[in-house]
């Protein structure tokens, strides 16, 4: 197997694992120490491989007459599959989300006369649950484990693993959900979920709050797009025709019924419904 299918194959399995992982603390759920570890482990050995490869791609490209930029596109796009580049363009987001979040920093993608509506309420408590948890578990950790370069390995990890909790919190506090003056509306996940409704999409909106099961991002035969956090939901927003979103790993569908969670959800309803009814300003 050469070095570039060894990347990408690395790339595309490691890297989607740890979706996982993100998902499943986003539905509240954490895995053993000892798994987190090892997926951990597995996501630096293939960063490792990568930045190996890409660096002997970039390096090809260069020696063949392409600018920097060029070159270093066309080395991403021949060791990462597309699925894995996304999933890393999610962590450079909710890094720089956790920088905006410390820095108090605007929310992202929200001007002025626009209705930001937070939906972190139902997981805010579990997030930092799990952070204490993997702090006094990283505390532990230094305190039994005796051997220094195993020690210094498991902190390294640990620390990572606090820092991608709070930067998915993060990325979901400064990346709300929007509704435009126009009517239009901009429903969000973190860096993991971004879909953009038109005004004449929406054709009503009304608060009702679900319980559905199963992933952050899932579609009914129906045509129902939910999308939960603690697994409800409290708005549900009829389309007079479908409109077309990418699922986190970059799959398409298309949805009919979009029903998402927001804070305030009588708040996001009343700006729907208020720019539905607002008649066009007369120039």
């Amino acid at each position: 197997m050469s070095r570039v299918r060894a990347a990408r194959l690395a790339a595309a399995v490691v890297i989607p694992g740890e979706l996982l992982l993100v998902l499943a603390v986003a539905a509240g759920v954490r895995p053993p120490a000892a798994v987190l570890a090892a997926c951990e482990v597995l996501v630096a050995v293939a960063l490792l491989l990568e930045a190996w490869v890409l660096r002997s791609l970039y390096a090809a490209e260069r020696a063949r007459g392409a600018v920097p930029g060029e070159a270093l596109r066309a080395a991403v796009r021949a060791a990462v599959p597309a699925a894995a580049r996304r999933l890393l363009l999610h962590e450079l987001r909710a890094g720089a989300s956790l920088v905006r979040w410390m820095l108090r920093r605007p929310p992202h993608g929200v001007a002025a006369g626009d209705l930001p509506a937070a939906y972190t309420g139902p997981q805010t408590a579990m997030m930092y649950g799990m952070v204490f948890v993997s702090v006094v578990e990283t505390v532990v950790l230094a305190l039994l484990i005796p051997w220094p370069a195993v020690h210094r390995v498991v902190l390294v990890l640990d620390v990572y693993g606090v820092a991608l909790l709070l930067a998915m919190h993060a990325a979901c506090v400064t990346r709300p959900h929007v509704v435009r003056p126009d009517g239009s509306l901009r429903l969000r996940y973190g860096a993991l979920f971004d879909l953009a409704v038109p005004a004449d999409a929406v054709a009503s909106a009304r608060v009702d709050r679900r319980y559905p099961e199963g992933r952050l991002v899932s579609l009914s035969g129906d045509g129902a797009l939910d999308l939960n956090v603690g697994g409800q939901t409290t708005v549900t927003v009829e389309l007079s025709r479908a409109v077309g979103f990418t699922r986190p790993l970059g799959a398409r569908g298309e949805a009919r019924i979009l029903r998402f969670h927001a804070d305030d959800p009588g708040a996001v309803v009343a700006a729907l419904r208020g720019a539905a009814v607002t008649p066009p300003r007369q120039e």
